[in-house]
């Protein structure tokens, strides 16, 4: 199955930007169909810090708020097969992930600070990824899906109806069939990242959020 996804997703820095400073995050305009270029790990510049006291806050879909305290300096819009990840100097503490349909970003944090970014895939209207919040229930290094007969390296599973994170191709014009995709480097680390039990929120698309 396949969607027509043809904008780059903009760094959550830039969301975040937007709610620190009490302004609108303007659109990104879709840009014309071209060929996918190679996946690509992004360089990031130094870390975005913010004053003690002046955190912006992350709201989940059942409520609960999360506090940032720094996020990865991504400096240019990524594409299909982006990703970025950067742990350095980060101390331990409470990992989850933050999914953003709207956006097809997937961030994750580690003691509030930002630690990894990726462009995603997820479902199509028929097959619909499901927002909310969820607990990892189980994670396989190799996976294979009994419903789709297919390979799904890196399984964290969210749901009970096989619902997962994994590692995909991720490129322009493909969906899932309500899972989401990331890159397979990118899914390598997050698998080593997170444990069962750790929050994976995933956010609707603005226009159909209550």
């Amino acid at each position: 199955m396949t969607r027509a996804l043809s904008r780059a997703a903009l760094p959550l820095a830039v969301l975040l930007v937007a709610i620190w400073l009490g302004a609108a995050l303007t659109r990104h305009r879709p840009e014309p169909a071209a060929p996918d270029p190679p996946a690509r790990r992004i360089e990031t510049g130094p870390r975005i810090w913010y004053p003690v006291g002046q955190y912006p806050v992350l709201a989940l879909p059942d409520g609960e708020r999360r506090t940032v305290r720094s996020v990865l300096n991504i400096r240019e819009s990524m594409r299909f097969g982006d990703y970025v990840w950067n742990d350095q100097h980060i101390p331990k503490g409470d990992t989850w992930v933050r999914i953003d349909l709207g956006r097809q970003l997937l961030s994750v944090f580690r003691d509030g600070h930002e630690i990894g970014s990726a462009v995603i895939l997820y479902g199509t209207d028929g097959k619909p990824t499901p927002t909310g919040v969820f607990p990892i229930m189980e994670k396989q290094v190799e996976h294979r899906s009994t419903l789709y007969d297919a390979e799904m390296p890196f399984m964290l599973r969210l749901t009970g109806d096989g619902v997962a994170i994994h590692a995909s191709n991720v490129r322009r014009g493909s969906a899932t069939h309500g899972c989401i995709g990331v890159p397979p480097s990118f899914a390598a680390l997050l698998f080593a990242a997170v444990k069962r039990g750790d929050t994976v929120a995933i956010v609707p698309p603005a226009r159909i959020r209550g």
